[in-house]
């Protein structure tokens, strides 16, 4: 963190897509109203995924794609802090470098967009549906098989665009950025986040990444972190890591409040939706890590592990 001619300054870095935008001036926001006194500047990097819009994400490899150059500044001590969607965050981070959850959880569902507002129940048979997710596929195929799901890439704007052209009769996106957008008049539907999918590891989450012993950053984002989202991302990202799972397999979790705790729930499905193992389990806040760990491990024992290397080695094979 700097220092101005007007006291602190702390500098911001962001991808320079509309969302990643909307959500670094939210986390900016938080900062200049908790630390009245703080200067906040933003700076904006384009990334490697922002760059290779025509390739499936889980053919151009792990999720740091929309990270390394905002994690390149941070070693650089070009920027202090870099705000992410937690989901999009590897579930190791780099060396020297930390992550805290910021703000509250917008909604971690995910959401139907559909010509016409058409509920997914009533889509065209063999209709085309845009997704960016294995996820979601293997999900949605256990909901409906008759339907062509496709590989959609591009920001929100690109993928609804593409939609209003008619090459898809419906696109399938995370709550979280479509609300963020101002986009909740669009929504045709939305689904359970237990009992039909399962979302992204950290969905909704807003995430920033700083250098590790950067005390001055973490005490100004101390005042910004919320105990029950640091809660279930802890878990989530837990269940995530012990899983091993990038990008390109299909696996969700979701760490629901439930009374005074949550409930963990976690889902691992080959691409197809045929095979499938979840579970869930309760836990307080003080359990969330190891609570994670345990879920992934009872999952993987229970025909996770071999769902895992099927996928991988089809993956790896096309």
């Amino acid at each position: 963190m700097g220092h101005g001619m007007n006291g602190p300054v702390l500098r911001v870095g962001s991808r320079e897509s509309v969302l990643a935008l909307v959500q670094a001036r939210h986390v900016m926001a938080l900062l200049t109203r908790a630390w009245p006194e703080l200067t906040v500047q933003l700076k904006t990097f384009k990334t490697q995924g922002d760059l290779e819009l025509d390739t499936s994400l889980s053919k151009i490899g792990d999720k740091g794609l929309f990270v390394k150059e905002l994690e390149t500044a941070l070693y650089a001590g070009e920027i202090d802090i870099a705000v992410h969607s937690m989901k999009d965050m590897p579930s190791e981070l780099p060396e020297g470098l930390t992550i805290t959850t910021v703000g509250d959880r917008e909604d971690p569902r995910d959401v139907l967009l559909a010509t016409g507002h058409v509920l997914f129940q009533f889509l065209n048979p063999q209709a085309r549906v845009g997704t960016s997710s294995l996820r979601r596929v293997a999900q949605f195929k256990r909901l409906r098989r008759d339907l062509c799901y496709e590989t959609i890439r591009g920001n929100l704007q690109t993928r609804y665009r593409k939609m209003e052209e008619g090459q898809y009769q419906g696109i399938i996106l995370a709550a979280a950025g479509v609300h963020r957008l101002g986009w909740q008049p669009k929504v045709a539907q939305y689904f359970d986040p237990v009992t039909e999918s399962i979302p992204a590891v950290c969905q909704g989450i807003l995430g920033v990444e700083f250098r590790q012993g950067d005390f001055a950053v973490a005490e100004r984002l101390s005042a910004l972190s919320h105990p029950a989202v640091e809660a279930a991302a802890v878990a989530e990202r837990a269940f995530l890591r012990t899983v091993e799972g990038g990008c390109q397999v299909p696996v969700g979790a979701y760490a629901k409040p439930e009374g005074e705790g949550y409930v963990l729930h976690g889902i691992i499905l080959d691409t197809e939706g045929l095979e499938m193992v979840r579970s869930e389990r309760a836990f307080e806040a003080g359990r969330a890590q190891e609570v994670g760990e345990t879920l992934a491990r009872e999952l993987l024992d229970a025909g996770g592990r071999r769902i895992l290397e099927k996928v991988r080695a089809e993956t790896a094979s096309e």
